[in-house]
């Protein structure tokens, strides 16, 4: 249901929210630590932010005469759109959550941590 919500409302794509949320505390990043970040591969990473980019969420930048990594900087719609992706995930974990208690909420995500852990580790 949530990522449908965002792309019906808010016209984003898989990858897209995820990548908007590491760029709010790592705004200029390269495009290489944007993608390790959000365990994106490269080329998939490329065709998210190249979507990004047609709508003017983000932008890219060389620094530093760097021509070889392009840097990814939010745009002030990219900001925009952030903040409501921010707000709806709030709402959808506010609803999830409903009739749960603080300590049945802190339980669940001790063992959804543990459970990630155990999956990332088998991956390896």
């Amino acid at each position: 249901m949530a990522l449908l919500f965002f792309i019906d409302n808010f016209g984003l794509t898989p990858g897209q929210p995820k990548v908007l949320d590491y760029l709010k505390e790592h705004d200029g990043a390269s495009q290489k630590e944007i993608a390790g970040a959000c365990g994106i591969e490269a080329g998939s990473l490329t065709s998210v932010l190249n979507r990004m980019e047609e709508k003017h969420m983000i932008e890219r930048r060389i620094l530093n005469g760097n021509r070889r990594t392009f840097h990814i900087f939010l745009t002030p719609f990219g900001t925009e759109m952030l903040q409501k992706t921010t707000q709806a995930f709030a709402k959808l974990e506010e609803q999830a959550f409903e009739g749960f208690s603080e300590k049945d909420k802190e339980q669940f995500m001790k063992y959804f941590m543990k459970l990630s852990t155990n999956i990332k580790g088998a991956q390896e």
